[in-house]
């Protein structure tokens, strides 16, 4: 609690803390779209083999129609409509015969799409699955792509956090924006689906690192009574990309088009976040007071607040020694469960501030992971993936209800001695209380 008060001598919340907010909402507009986008550029259209009688156009007999040249092409499927995934040897000349029925034709009279497929580029022009053939034998591969991506942000969950301690929010900002936008403009470049999944890992692995260090960034250089709101707006920033990406498919029906959309803007979301000042809580941390006090200055005259000029190295100090002692001690994930009071909150969100944080969207990506593999389990068990969707879903709203701590017009804590002090504050509180009870009784 320390720094927030730190931070309210140096002006509060103002204009800096507008302009950053609306700096994260360009990154928080674009993620989603990453996330969402093999919703449509991996959308399957409707296919069928490539047969010669139907499109190579030497052999195509001119007095027939396209429909009976579909019907002694390709047999039906059980549905009635054409087979997706086979065709027959030979013409089969007797369906078009009146009377013909299903037992015109056998197994046998058929074979897989040796030749390829013919994709329907009515709805979308270009997906990667028309590209590289992501049906039939194959169509397990599509969902396999996005569990690849969604691994990609399970690793950069765990390792940016590190690298963000140990090099600074901002830096690690900048590089995963640039990260993102090189790697996700280069899919639309790559020779094989292997090579496609490999890129989309590197983009995904850049964008655990923007999401985890502008939230940190964001929450550092936001007062305690003010976070909630920003994080609201951060929350609808996303929700909005969310909603905007469908709009974007729709306008852009080709993969490679909707790709590039989704990743170039992230160059620009790179440059944008130099002019960012570095956390100056981790400034401090790492012995670098000279330059915390230069950024918070900096936020003071952009907030216009003149008394910031009074702050010095020796009032920056004094005011943090406590997070400075405390940021010295060796600690781990460990520590998370030795307290009991932390042990509790710990358990129940998984979430000391941004580092518990971090665990939270790693455990969130495991889900991210398997959700596809889970939807492809509904063929055989159509009442599994909404049956564990919902006990899941009820299971945490119960955990969160129960456990987790009010927190309205209470000062958030930001180190564990912190907590430590605001367990002790309320024991004594309670027994104050009941001291008064007994006393009033007698």
């Amino acid at each position: 609690m320390a720094f927030s008060k730190l931070l309210e001598q140096a002006g509060g919340v103002g204009l800096f803390q507008t302009l950053q907010v609306l700096t994260f909402i360009l990154p928080c507009l674009m993620i989603p779209s990453q996330m969402l986008l093999e919703n449509f550029s991996a959308a399957i259209p409707g296919h069928r083999c490539w047969t010669h009688m139907l499109d190579n156009g030497s052999a195509v007999p001119t007095n027939m129609t396209p429909k009976a040249l579909l019907t002694i092409s390709i047999p039906p499927d059980s549905n009635q409509g054409p087979h997706q995934c086979r065709r027959f040897r030979q013409p089969q000349w007797q369906l078009l015969d009146p009377n013909a029925t299903a037992t015109s034709w056998s197994e046998a009279d058929t074979e897989p799409c040796v030749d390829g497929w013919v994709y329907d580029r009515s709805v979308f022009t270009s997906t990667i699955v028309a590209k590289w053939d992501l049906v039939c034998s194959s169509q397990g591969l599509k969902p396999l792509s996005q569990s690849i991506f969604m691994s990609g942000i399970l690793v950069g969950s765990f390792i940016w956090g590190l690298l963000s301690y140990r090099f600074g929010r901002k830096p690690m900002l900048s590089w995963c924006c640039l990260q993102l936008a090189v790697a996700g403009t280069s899919t639309i470049f790559a020779p094989t689906f292997v090579i496609y999944c490999g890129l989309r890992f590197v983009a995904a692995f850049g964008m655990a690192g923007i999401f985890l260090s502008s939230l940190t960034l964001m929450v550092e250089w936001t007062t305690t009574s003010r976070r909630a709101v920003t994080m609201t707006v951060v929350g609808c920033a996303f929700s909005a990309g969310q909603a905007a990406l469908g709009g974007l498919a729709f306008a852009l029906r080709d993969w490679r088009t909707l790709q590039l959309a989704a990743s170039v803007p992230f160059f620009a979301i790179s440059l944008i976040s130099w002019w960012l000042p570095e956390s100056a809580r981790w400034l401090i941390i790492k012995g670098k007071p000279d330059q915390a006090l230069q950024e918070l200055r900096k936020v003071a005259r952009i907030n216009g607040h003149k008394e910031a000029k009074n702050l010095t190295i020796e009032v920056l100090m004094s005011s943090v020694k406590e997070e400075v002692a405390s940021a010295k001690e060796p600690r781990s994930v460990l520590d998370l469960f030795c307290m009991p009071v932390l042990r509790w909150r710990s358990c129940a969100m998984l979430v000391v501030k941004m580092t518990a944080d971090g665990i939270l969207h790693t455990v969130g990506r495991l889900g991210a992971m398997m959700g596809p593999l889970i939807l492809m389990s509904r063929q055989a068990l159509p009442l599994l993936p909404p049956l564990l969707y919902g006990v899941i879903s009820i299971a945490s709203s119960l955990v969160v209800l129960f456990f987790l701590p009010e927190t309205q017009g209470l000062p958030l804590p930001d180190t564990i001695q912190d907590l430590e002090s605001q367990k002790s504050t309320a024991a004594q509180g309670n027994r104050q209380e009941a001291v008064t009870v007994e006393s009033t009784s007698l």
